[in-house]
C-alpha cells in the first residue's frame, strides 16, 4: 500500500519535526558515536548552543554552511544547528582533494564553515569564516536561536550536494525541506521506523542518502548509530557495531552489504535491510531476503530527494525491480518525444511531485534542460529527467534497465563519465581520454581509462594517476589505463564505446615493475594479485590503484591473517597499500619485544620467516 502524506504536513521543517520529537522523548537516546551518546534533551542544548553563534555570522534563512567535518556526534549536532538558522548545508568531505573542495566552496559563494580543530591544515582552500564545533558548543540558557528577518519556511533550501558533472565540473543540486519532509514522512510509513529502532549510519554526508540515516531516526524517537570511517568500510567492525547496540535497521550500498557478508554476519531474524546507490544484484537479494525480516531495494537520484521509489523484496527468486512511488510522487516512462508509453514498453523514467529539487545551483541553463514542465499535471509542477530508462509492468511495480546516457553508479557512487574524460585530457601529452566501465566479475565493477597521447612516450601511470588525484575524490579515479592509438568510430563519427578492446584484449599502460625483496614482500604481492586476478604485483604497487576496495580488502585481510600476521588490522590495509609499506608494517607486528639479552640469538631465529 502506498504511503499517504498529507500536503499540509509539508509545510513544516526538518527541524521543526526533530525538535518536536526532542520535546516528546527528552532523555531518549538520540545518537551513539563510540562510546560517547546524545539523549534528544541534550541534541537540543547543544545545537542551539551553536545555532545562536552562527546566526551572529550570518547563517540566516537562506544562506548556505559548509560542513568540513568528521563522522562524529558533531556532524549531527552541526547539522541540526544550521537548520535551525534557517541556513542549508553543504558537505565538504574532508576525503575530497583539495581542487575540488576549492571548487565547491567558490562556486556555492560559501561565506561561513563549520569545521573542527583536527581538520585544520586540511581546511578547504577558499575565503569563508571557519568555525570549529569544539568552543561552539556549550550549553546555553534557552532553546531556540533569535532568527533576524524573515522566519525560515519549508520552501527554504535543506542542503546542497554536489555531484559528478557530465561538463568536467560537479553540480550543486539544491533540496528544500519541503521535499525532504515528504521524503522522511513517507519513509516512516514504508518501509517503516518506528521509536523502537536503532540505525546504523554508514554513509559520507556528501552521498545524499545519508539523509535518511541522519534525520529520519530524529523525527521517529528511534536512535541512530554513526559509524566512524574507518568502521564504515570494515565489515567485522560493522557486524560487531550491530551486535553491540542492537541495531535494527541498516541502509547501504550493494558493496557494503557484500562486505558485511564476507565478514559472517548473521542478522538476527527481524533485521530490516534497506538497499541502493546501485543496481541490487539477483544473488545478493536473495542471500539478504532469505536471512532478513525484509529487504527493500530503493531507487531515485539526488534531484528527487534521496529515493523516490521503493520494493520489498521477495524471499523467492524473482526479478529486482524498483517498485512503486512513494508519497506525493509520480513516475513516467516516457518515449523520445515525452509520449507515455504502454506497459512492458521500455523508456526513460522521469519523476514528477513533491520530491522534485529547486534544481542546480547557480546553473540556470542545466536546470531548465532537466527540470521540466509537467505536461501530465493538472497544474504547474516541474518533472525530472532522469537518464534512466525503464519499464512499468503489469502490476504497476517499476524496472530499472540502464542508462540512457555517460552516468555510471560503482560502489554506490554516482559517475559522470565525462567529468573523468574531462580531467584525463587537461593532462599535457594526453591527446584524447574515453572512460568505461567494466564488471571484471560479479560485484566487482571498476573504472577503466582508454588513453590516447601524444609524442613518442606518452605519459606514464603514475603521472595519470597522480594529476587525477589534485581533482577528482578516489572512486573516481580509474584503476585501469588502456594505451590506444585510434579509437573505433561510428558512421556518425562519434566513438563506438562498444568495440573498446576488453581488458583482457587491451594494451594496459603499464608500470615499472619492482620485484618485492623480501619473504613478506613476496607473500603481500602473492595474495595482492590473488584477490585482484593480476598475474603479478609490484612492490610499488598501490592495492587500491590496482582495483581494490573494500571487498576485496576484506579478502586480502582473511588471507594475510592466515599467512602472516594474525592481528593485521583492515585499516593497516587503507593506511599502507603499497606492498612494500603494508610488509614493513606486517613486519612491525611481527616483531616481538626486545628479549633479555642471554636470551635473544634464540629468539631472533624464531621469529624468521
Amino acid at each position: 500500500m502506498t504511503p499517504t502524506v498529507p500536503l499540509s504536513l509539508l509545510d513544516q521543517r526538518v527541524d521543526d519535526l526533530i525538535l518536536a520529537q526532542a520535546a516528546r522523548t527528552p532523555d531518549a537516546i538520540a545518537a551513539i558515536c563510540g562510546s560517547s551518546s546524545l539523549s534528544y534533551a541534550e541534541l537540543n542544548r547543544r545545537s542551539a548552543a551553536l545555532a545562536q553563534l552562527l546566526v551572529t555570522r550570518g547563517a540566516t534563512p537562506g544562506a548556505l554552511v559548509g560542513l568540513h567535518l568528521e563522522r562524529s556526534l558533531d556532524l549531527l549536532v552541526a547539522v541540526l544547528a544550521i537548520l535551525r538558522c534557517g541556513a542549508a548545508y553543504l558537505p565538504l568531505d574532508p576525503d575530497f582533494p583539495a581542487e575540488r573542495l576549492a571548487f565547491m566552496v567558490a562556486d556555492s559563494g560559501l561565506k561561513l564553515v563549520v569545521s573542527q580543530a583536527s581538520l585544520a591544515v586540511a581546511a578547504p582552500p577558499g575565503s569563508y569564516e571557519r568555525i570549529e564545533i569544539e568552543a561552539s558548543t556549550d550549553p546555553i540558557t534557552g532553546h531556540t536561536p533569535a532568527l533576524p528577518g524573515p522566519r525560515a519556511t519549508s520552501a527554504d533550501p535543506i542542503y546542497v550536494l554536489y555531484t559528478s558533472g557530465s561538463t568536467g565540473k560537479p553540480k550543486g543540486v539544491v533540496l528544500e525541506h519541503r521535499n525532504v519532509v515528504n521524503f522522511l514522512l513517507s519513509m516512516q510509513q514504508q518501509p517503516g521506523l518506528t521509536a523502537n529502532d536503532v540505525l546504523l549510519a554508514v554513509t559520507t554526508l556528501s552521498f545524499d542518502i545519508s539523509g535518511l540515516e541522519l534525520l529520519l531516526p530524529l523525527i521517529t524517537g528511534a536512535s541512530v548509530v554513526i559509524a566512524s570511517r574507518d568502521q564504515a568500510s570494515d565489515g567485522d567492525q560493522l557486524k560487531k557495531l550491530i551486535a553491540q547496540h542492537a541495531v535494527t535497521v541498516m541502509q547501504a550500498t550493494p558493496t557494503t552489504w557484500r562486505l558485511l557478508l564476507e565478514a559472517g554476519w548473521e542478522p538476527a531474524p527481524a533485521f530490516k535491510v534497506l538497499v541502493g546507490g546501485e543496481a541490487l544484484p539477483a544473488d545478493l537479494a536473495r542471500t539478504l531476503a532469505q536471512a532478513c525480516g525484509e529487504v527493500w531495494n530503493m531507487y531515485g537520484p539526488t534531484e528527487t530527494a534521496i529515493w523516490s521509489t521503493c520494493y520489498l523484496v521477495p524471499r523467492a527468486g524473482a526479478p529486482i525491480l524498483i517498485g512503486k512511488p512513494i508519497a506525493n510522487t509520480r513516475v513516467y516512462i516516457l518515449d523520445k518525444s515525452m509520449r507515455r508509453v504502454p506497459v512492458g514498453i521500455p523508456g526513460e523514467i522521469y519523476i514528477a511531485g513533491q520530491g522534485v529539487a529547486r534544481g542546480y545551483l547557480n546553473r540556470a541553463e542545466m536546470t531548465s534542460e532537466r527540470f521540466l514542465a509537467d505536461p501530465f499535471a493538472g497544474r504547474a509542477e516541474r518533472m525530472y529527467r532522469t537518464g534512466d530508462m525503464g519499464r512499468t509492468l503489469t502490476d504497476g511495480n517499476l524496472e530499472f534497465r540502464q542508462r540512457a546516457d555517460n552516468q555510471v553508479k560503482v560502489r554506490g557512487f554516482r559517475i559522470e563519465l565525462g567529468e573523468v574524460e574531462g580531467a584525463l585530457a587537461a593532462l599535457a601529452g594526453v591527446k584524447q581520454a574515453i572512460c568505461t566501465v567494466t564488471e571484471v566479475r560479479p560485484g566487482d565493477a571498476r573504472l577503466v581509462a582508454y588513453v590516447s597521447t601524444t609524442g613518442a612516450d606518452g605519459a606514464t601511470v603514475a603521472e595519470l594517476r597522480e594529476h587525477l588525484r589534485q581533482k577528482l575524490p578516489q572512486y573516481m579515479i580509474p584503476q585501469h589505463f588502456v594505451a590506444i592509438q585510434s579509437f573505433p568510430l561510428l558512421p556518425n563519427g562519434k566513438i563506438d564505446r562498444k568495440q573498446l578492446p576488453s581488458l583482457r584484449d587491451a594494451g594496459l599502460i603499464e608500470e615499472a615493475y619492482v620485484a618485492p625483496a623480501t619473504s613478506t614482500e613476496i607473500a603481500v604481492a602473492k595474495v595482492f594479485a590473488e584477490v585482484l586476478q593480476v598475474e603479478r604485483v609490484s612492490a610499488d604497487a598501490n592495492f587500491f590503484d590496482l582495483g581494490g576496495h573494500s571487498i576485496l580488502a576484506m579478502r586480502a585481510l582473511t588471507l594475510l591473517r592466515r599467512d602472516l600476521a594474525p592481528g593485521l588490522a583492515l585499516r593497516t590495509i587503507f593506511e599502507h597499500a603499497q606492498v612494500r609499506e603494508l610488509a614493513r608494517a606486517i613486519g612491525t607486528l611481527r616483531t616481538p619485544p626486545a628479549p633479555p639479552a642471554q636470551a635473544k640469538d634464540q629468539e631472533i631465529e624464531q621469529f624468521q620467516f
